[in-house]
């Protein structure tokens, strides 16, 4: 119980963050396809009830495969994309109705005992994607693969207004009645820029974006993106994700994320956690080093307090944080301090003293020290100063990795030198900054 408590509390900035925000949602044919996508339609409908605005893009890409195998057609792509030929359109079309109903069904749930119970919810979809052909490219005629020409703005928010989950299919109507098949990525994509949507959230099989050696990227700009394309190819499916991330950024979506459809919850741990849970693509800059002010202080007592009541650091009150706050650089992450690190001048010298490195547990091994030790070293430097000291009862290795050698107590200044506390021991380190001497 403590445990759920804890992460409601903790959730609760999002909760008033995300409500009456516009959400466009991509799920593919897979992820439809997947024993987890129950669990993905209870926490939509978990979104809907904290206030989200829902636009639900579906895609059928196995479902249509099933029913050409069934009927003995091939299936003819050309870089990447499908050529919908007259019988291939009729299997388009029975997949996404199909797919389509069982959604629409699945949405509609209200049963005793379960997450759906008092839902009511309204789904509403219709001719909202006006499509055009892509017609014949390299001498391929693409047939009846079609992409978005218009996404109908004003109606998709007149149906948010009233509440309902917008369901959009991976089809698209002419002005002159033809049906064409659309990629749902570009659907997605076309929808949360035309609408102006806060997120475009993207399923996959994959937790993310993976970097050559397999490990979740957690973060990235839309400028970082093509040299991730170039590495994965240009119909690897995780690629399609991040390029249709990255153009939705470039529309003007704030943020894009790429999350599993495979795994429980991570939709709810992406949008409700500090940490996420996927790959982020933005355009702002979510975190940023800076110098601390007089705001910063309550965030700084609750990232050193532990610390301090281990004997890691030295305590300071309240008081003390105010007085010295503009000692302070800081690594603000969507409003909360995650990191921190103080320069103290020494009176009477040309050196200073690196002291209350912290960073918050569930953000180390993330580089944040080394930031911030490279801010306090630019700050000592601007300031004229040549030695930096650190005294350390934990951290020896890590100071000594990056530069600072072995000292002592005789080799502090003066003013510095009449303070140390003999009961801590605390092992002294310093670091010669290569200053000329000048203030």
């Amino acid at each position: 119980m403590p445990e759920y408590v804890n992460w409601l509390r903790h959730a609760s900035p999002y909760i008033n963050a995300h409500r009456d925000r516009t959400f466009v949602v991509m799920l593919p044919g897979d992820g439809v396809a997947h024993p987890n996508f129950g669990n993905i339609v209870h926490d939509l409908v978990l979104l809907h009830s904290l206030g989200v605005r829902l636009v639900l893009v579906h895609g059928s890409r196995p479902q249509i495969e099933s029913r050409l195998a069934a009927r003995g057609i091939p299936a003819h792509y050309h870089n990447g994309l499908r050529i919908t030929d007259t019988p291939t359109l009729e299997c388009v079309i029975d997949a996404v109705g199909h797919l389509r109903i069982a959604i629409e069904a699945r949405l509609s749930m209200d049963m005793a005992s379960s997450p759906m119970q008092g839902a009511r919810l309204r789904v509403v979809g219709g001719n909202l994607v006006t499509a055009k052909p892509i017609g014949v490219l390299e001498g391929i005629d693409y047939h009846h693969t079609g992409e978005v020409r218009r996404i109908d703005r004003k109606g998709i928010n007149r149906l948010l207004d009233e509440r309902a989950i917008v369901l959009l299919s991976p089809l698209g109507y002419s002005p002159t009645g033809e049906i064409f098949n659309i990629a749902c990525e570009d659907v997605a994509t076309r929808a949360a820029v035309d609408l102006g949507a806060d997120k475009l959230l993207l399923f996959g099989a994959e937790p993310g974006l993976l970097d050559a050696q397999g490990r979740l990227v957690r973060e990235i700009s839309p400028l970082q993106v093509p040299a991730h394309l170039e590495r994965l190819g240009p119909h690897e499916y995780q690629g399609e994700l991040l390029d249709a991330a990255a153009q939705a950024c470039r529309g003007g979506v704030p943020r894009s994320h790429i999350v599993s459809y495979a795994e429980d919850g991570a939709l709810l741990s992406e949008l409700f956690t500090r940490a996420g849970n996927g790959t982020l693509v933005a355009q702002e800059q979510f975190e940023r080093v800076r110098e601390a002010n007089i705001g910063d202080v309550g965030g700084l007592i609750e990232l050193i307090s532990p610390l301090e009541d281990q004997g890691i650091l030295v305590r300071r009150s309240r008081e003390v944080l105010e007085r010295e706050i503009e000692h302070f650089s800081v690594v603000e992450r969507e409003g909360m301090i995650i990191a921190c690190a103080a320069l103290y001048p020494i009176a009477d010298s040309d050196a200073g003293e690196l002291a209350c490195l912290a960073v918050n547990p569930e953000y180390r091994h993330g580089g944040r020290g080394d930031e911030l030790l490279e801010r306090i070293e630019e700050r000592a430097k601007a300031a004229g100063l040549n030695t930096l000291f650190v005294l350390t009862t934990r951290t020896a290795h890590w100071f000594r990795e990056r530069g600072f050698i072995p000292s002592g107590v005789e080799r502090l200044p003066a003013a510095r030198a009449s303070l140390y506390n003999y009961q801590r021991n605390s092992k002294i380190f310093e670091k010669t900054l290569g200053n000329s001497g000048k203030r």
